[in-house]
């Protein structure tokens, strides 16, 4: 099956050059160059993944993950020129799965988009499976999460991460093992790509982020997922 790729940049040469280059290892692509058409584009067309540039005129790409993440759940893989941690951060709480920098290597990029595809679907193929404990049910079936019977807004990486966790209840996993799982790559001691992703499920788990205690940190190990605190 031919998988779909969406490219909103407004550099139009690195937008012919991503789409043509895309084509020919056999996605079917479109690009979008301006940001006032792309969360209605995106939420329209469904494509499994978007390539989406954060410094776009007028709507930019933050802007634009805020208007789709709650309606879209596909991957998005976000470009920028700039190398500030902040744009950084804000694009990962707003759901997006993966960040590249400036200037682009085309086959690098194509081995992140293969391998965020890669990983997401073979996420929905993996063993149909229900793990509910007390009021919090994760459907990895659905790639669905319910807490008090009210479907939780997370995104591929965050259901994924939660999924990893859940799986292993009372087991503290490593930032190394949940990033390779999560993204591939293996962890630099630098990346806060976990520790972004673990806050934004806490805080749409209702975990209290200063004392937290479903997915709690254990220090020099990693994360661990408590099963008991849900049947509170």
């Amino acid at each position: 099956m031919t998988q779909s790729i969406l490219i909103v940049e407004d550099d139009l040469k690195l937008a012919s050059l991503l789409n043509d280059y895309f084509s020919d290892f056999g996605f079917e692509t479109k690009v979008i160059t301006s940001g006032e058409d792309a969360a209605i584009s995106i939420t329209l067309s469904t494509p499994d993944l978007v390539i989406l540039d954060l410094r776009l005129p007028k709507v930019d790409g933050l802007t634009i993950c805020r208007q789709i993440r709650d309606k879209y759940q596909g991957i998005i893989l976000m470009l920028s020129a700039s190398g500030d941690d902040i744009d950084q951060v804000a694009a990962l709480e707003l759901g997006v799965d993966d960040f590249v920098q400036k200037p682009i290597q085309p086959r690098v990029l194509l081995a992140r988009v293969r391998m965020l595809l890669r990983r997401n679907s073979a996420s929905i193929k993996q063993n149909h499976k229900e793990i509910t404990f007390g009021q919090l049910t994760i459907n990895n079936s659905l790639r669905r999460c319910t807490l008090n019977e009210l479907i939780v807004p997370l995104t591929p990486s965050e259901f994924t991460l939660l999924w990893l966790l859940a799986s292993q209840p009372d087991v503290a996993l490593s930032r190394e093992q949940l990033q390779k799982s999560l993204s591939g790559l293996d962890y630099d001691g630098l990346n806060r790509l976990i520790d972004n992703k673990i806050a934004q499920i806490r805080k749409k788990l209702s975990d209290d982020a200063l004392r937290p205690r479903g997915i709690i940190t254990v220090r020099n190990k990693g994360y661990m997922f408590v099963p008991d605190y849900w049947f509170n």
